[in-house]
């Protein structure tokens, strides 16, 4: 008994011992992957862990309000901003969050990068008029932003591959400089092509000392088209706005082809870019029986310069642009402007009620059985930004740009305008040419880096060309509580205050 109670407890010993011993054992921990910094492509990379592909995160935060528009970056222009009445809002505001995702990997064939931007915003909407005659007094509520996430809208801006020179996807147009239609502001000009990124296929040329030589198809739809206007189908409550004719796009048969020559260097920079635009347009009538007018190619020619390294101040800078159109109007007045002008202001003419600006930008115009008639625009604008120290600048900054329709376009356009709308000095006082300009200034406040406060100032004006002292006889427009009666044809302008705070990271 005492053998076996021995041999029992032995065994458990051992046992016992060689489960502390197996516990003893080291056990090989399996491998952290610790995120490192990589400093191949500047500040704020790393690398993904277990790859070769770098990544930084970065964007801004931004809350806008201004005062004397509907419009985020824009005047006051048509729609219930123009009629500068009750439906008018005084104060715009506008939040946003903008999220940057960029990508670079080295390879044998050079960089591969990825770049995406996305901005999710919050911006006011508007009241407007229902546009029942047969309702009195009743609005509705109009979002600013057409697609809807959780009370505001999703924009991607950016979303790209580049890769052996090549661009593919929704990049900035080859066309546009660096600035864009914002030398020295925020608030938007003509006078170049804007800053909307487009879809696009392109191949970048680098000869080095930032010299460079680029070639693009991009996507002509949205951005780069205003209007192809059928006059024929002209009415009356279209002509109140400023569209001088049904619009008569057809789908798209070929992109715009774009050409840049930059020269980018320490003293500034230099730029020359070309476009073609083709003018698509569909059918006179209703069906495909009832014909077409022939496409036609448009063009646009822009020059840039950019000076650094002024003797007024470190990080000064002057920038400037000019553009010339031929059927490629959204060269000029890009897509972040309006097409269509109809501001309203009070000092009407004996027996007007008030006085209106109309205006209008096409690509073309035609009227049913005839061909296009291209339309010609040019402008320019530029800036001017001096650093009175790390924290504070001013900038000045200007834009003028005109619209010019041929003979033939003011035919078509004339003929429509007095019959429908009863110009008072008839076919003699009227021409549908407009010039547009904007003057104005921004000073900012850095306290911190990466925090910005803004305040700037625009004041835009409208130079119509109808005859001065021509009224005409306007129906009614419910949708902005206007009246049908008679206004008188005169120039207008727009006054607006931007506020701004914005936050990078």
């Amino acid at each position: 008994m005492k053998l076996t109670k021995g041999l029992i407890l032995g065994s458990a010993a051992m046992f016992a011992g060689a489960g502390a011993q197996a516990a003893d054992l080291p056990v090989k921990a399996k491998a952290i992957e610790y995120v490192k910094i990589c400093s191949l492509y500047g500040a704020g990379f790393y690398y993904i862990p277990g790859t070769d592909t770098c990544l930084r995160i970065g964007g801004y935060l931004r809350a806008d309000a201004l005062v004397g528009t509907n419009s985020d970056f824009d005047a006051a222009v048509n729609g219930v901003a123009g009629a500068q009445n009750r439906l008018t809002n005084y104060l715009q505001t506008q939040s946003r969050q903008d999220l940057q995702i960029d990508t670079r990997t080295a390879t044998e064939y050079g960089t591969v990068r990825t770049f995406a931007e996305l901005a999710f915003t919050w911006r006011t909407g508007t009241y407007g008029g229902t546009g029942s005659t047969g309702v009195n007094g009743a609005t509705a509520y109009t979002s600013s932003l057409t697609s809807q996430v959780a009370g505001g809208g999703l924009g991607i801006y950016y979303a790209f591959i580049q890769f052996a020179g090549f661009t593919f996807g929704r990049a900035e147009s080859q066309f546009r400089t660096p600035w864009a239609e914002y030398p020295a502001q925020s608030f938007e000009l003509p006078g170049a092509a804007g800053w909307d990124p487009v879809n696009q296929v392109s191949y970048t040329a680098d000869f080095g000392q930032g010299i460079t030589a680029s070639f693009s198809a991009q996507d002509q739809a949205p951005n780069y088209q205003t209007n192809l206007w059928n006059v024929s189908a002209a009415t009356a409550a279209g002509l109140a706005t400023g569209a001088y004719g049904a619009n008569d796009f057809a789908g798209t048969r070929a992109p715009d082809f774009v050409a840049r020559v930059r020269v980018d260097q320490a003293w500034g920079l230099f730029q020359a870019s070309v476009a073609a635009h083709d003018n698509h347009a569909a059918y006179y009538g209703a069906d495909e029986t009832t014909g077409h007018p022939g496409d036609k190619w448009g063009w646009a020619g822009q020059l840039a310069l950019s000076i650094k390294n002024l003797p007024t101040g470190p990080g000064d800078t002057i920038n400037l642009t000019g553009v010339y159109t031929y059927g490629a109007s959204r060269y000029n007045f890009h897509d972040y402007m309006s097409s269509t002008f109809a501001m309203y202001g009070g000092g009407g003419a004996a027996g007007a009620y008030q006085s209106a600006g109309i205006a209008g930008v096409s690509d073309s115009v035609f009227v049913t059985g005839a061909g296009q008639e291209l339309t010609t625009t040019y402008g320019f604008n530029g800036g001017y930004t001096h650093n009175w120290d790390a924290h504070w600048n001013t900038g000045v900054f200007g834009a003028w740009a005109a619209v010019r329709y041929n003979n033939t376009a003011k035919g078509y356009i004339c003929g429509a305008f007095v019959r429908t709308l009863v110009l008072s000095t008839g076919a003699d006082g009227c021409n549908p040419d407009f010039n547009y300009a904007v003057v104005g200034t921004k000073t900012s406040w850095t306290p911190v880096k990466n925090l910005t406060f803004t305040g700037e100032l625009a004041y835009m004006m409208l130079d119509q060309k109808y005859a001065g002292g021509s009224t005409v006889t306007l129906p009614l427009q419910a949708g902005i509580a206007k009246p049908g009666t008679v206004y008188e044809l005169k120039d207008q302008n727009s006054l607006v205050l931007l506020l701004r705070a914005q936050r990078n990271f």
